[in-house]
């Protein structure tokens, strides 16, 4: 029998890529390790980008209309947010963990293995929430005054802080359960979830801080009420997408009954992805403590500019999460060469693109600083920092891609000593020494930060290349 003839006009690549970007969307099910490289890349880190876009857009969105109120409803927002990452810290942690194990039972084709690990997750992650939520959000007053936020600061701050830190469990489940559905390459489920929960928060958030309609008017704790609806809402969703049987990750409610063994280690692996994480989170707790000396209108600034640079670096954490994915699932189905290459190509294209918006924000960072303030003092400290900060996004893009691919194999602690070195070791003194002795003031706290991650690359991809991560188990 003669063979068909193959088309003499194939499709062009750009039609190939959009057919693969809709494709993507649609959240067919693939097998990412047999599916060409690029193309596996793509479907993956179409909905992940997607997914942190609509992140990244809140965060801009959130902050836009609580700087209605004034300088220190931002300086507010800025304070909690810098005891939240603690919090993310955690909930991020735990999401490493469960991103690198159920990935590598789903590239070894145990479903079950992956619901039961899943499962498990679920568990840890709530009880653990719940425990978080109860104590931080207590003592929400006095965490303001040890950030270093004056009387009228807490004053205005507590509602915010206290309903953000005592409901951290809907953010805190967001962040496990979408990890979850990442590792076994249901990324358009994670996708859809921010959309939805985020979607909300966007739409609530005004009508709760100016009390549109028949809301009331709450302020900036509106914005933590609208975070906390729209949120658990989300968790709804990924809930229901779970006990469902359309899935790749079917949890029963045999997967939650406690397995000891199983939650000891996952807590192995989720231990060193907090400590990474709370390295990496505390030194920014240490930036705005030493910020906090110049003020609120350096805080203000400041929180600008890095809500500003967060819009860039959360679609480009899907890029990297959607190389750990395939370091994961191609790990698991003994395929180490795949999945090495697959982080090459994932880092190759998240520095073509973070690097573009790096060049945008340098060259326009005062008129995009000025959507968010018509304060001309905060405007300057924003303008400042945020096109310093943006100095080094390529090698931010590359630094990335190379901690997820070592958190991606469930190697956890690699990323967690590069983190103390650099930020802890390199970042808070630094800024330190440059603010106060060589009297640069906030500017250099804002030179700090590029220099750190920029050490912080160079280090992950001299590790990277010698592959010992190819040899961990879990």
């Amino acid at each position: 029998m003669l063979s068909e003839p193959s088309s003499p006009h194939p499709a062009p690549p750009s039609r190939s890529f959009f057919k693969t970007v809709l494709q993507a969307l649609r959240g067919e099910h693939h097998d990412y390790t047999a599916e060409p490289l690029n193309r596996a890349v793509l479907l993956l880190a179409v909905p992940m980008v997607m997914e942190m876009i609509m992140e990244s857009l809140f965060a801009v969105v959130d902050v836009f209309w609580v700087s209605r109120l004034g300088r220190d409803a931002i300086a507010v927002v800025g304070l909690t947010e810098s005891i939240m990452t603690l919090i993310y810290a955690v909930a991020i942690g735990i999401s490493i963990a469960a991103m690198a194990i159920v990935s590598r039972r789903t590239g070894e084709k145990d479903a079950e293995g992956a619901a039961h690990a899943a499962g498990q997750i679920l568990l840890l992650g709530f009880l653990v929430a719940v425990a978080i939520g109860v104590v931080l959000g207590a003592l929400a007053p006095q965490l303001l005054r040890l950030m270093g936020g004056s009387e009228s600061l807490v004053t205005q701050g507590t509602g915010f802080a206290r309903i953000m830190m005592g409901g951290n469990v809907t953010v805190f489940m967001i962040f496990v359960i979408n990890a979850i559905f990442r590792g076994a390459g249901d990324a358009v489920l994670a996708m859809r979830t921010l959309w939805v929960a985020n979607g909300l928060n966007i739409v609530l958030g005004p009508l709760f801080i100016f009390g549109w309609g028949p809301f009331p008017e709450l302020g900036v704790a509106g914005a933590a009420v609208a975070t906390n609806i729209g949120r658990g809402i989300g968790v709804c969703y990924q809930l229901w997408h779970l006990a469902g049987s359309k899935g790749r990750v079917q949890v029963r409610w045999r997967h939650l009954r406690p397995d000891m063994t199983l939650i000891a280690s996952i807590s192995k692996t989720a231990w060193s992805g907090i400590a990474q994480l709370l390295i990496s989170t505390t030194s920014w707790v240490g930036l705005f403590k030493i910020l906090a000396l110049f003020g609120s209108t350096a805080l203000a600034g400041y929180t600008i500019a890095i809500r500003v640079v967060m819009f860039a670096l959360m679609p480009a954490w899907g890029l990297a999460n959607a190389g750990a994915t395939l370091v994961g699932q191609n790990l698991g189905a003994g395929k180490p060469d795949r999945a090495q290459a697959a982080v090459r190509i994932a880092t190759r294209y998240n520095m073509i693109f973070l690097g573009s918006i790096g060049v945008l924000f340098v060259a326009l960072s005062g008129p995009i600083v000025a959507l968010f303030t018509h304060d001309p003092d905060v405007a300057f400290e924003g303008t400042r920092a945020l096109w310093i900060v943006s100095l080094a996004f390529p090698l931010y893009a590359a630094g990335m891609c190379l901690e997820a691919a070592f958190n991606g194999c469930g190697d956890t602690w690699t990323p967690a000593r590069l983190n103390f070195f650099c930020f802890w070791l390199c970042q808070m003194p630094l800024a330190w020494v440059l603010a106060k002795p060589a009297g640069l003031g906030p500017t250099g706290v804002y030179i700090a930060i590029p220099c750190a991650f920029s050490l912080l690359a160079i280090w992950s991809a001299l590790l990277f290349r010698r592959g010992k991560w190819k040899e961990k188990r879990i």
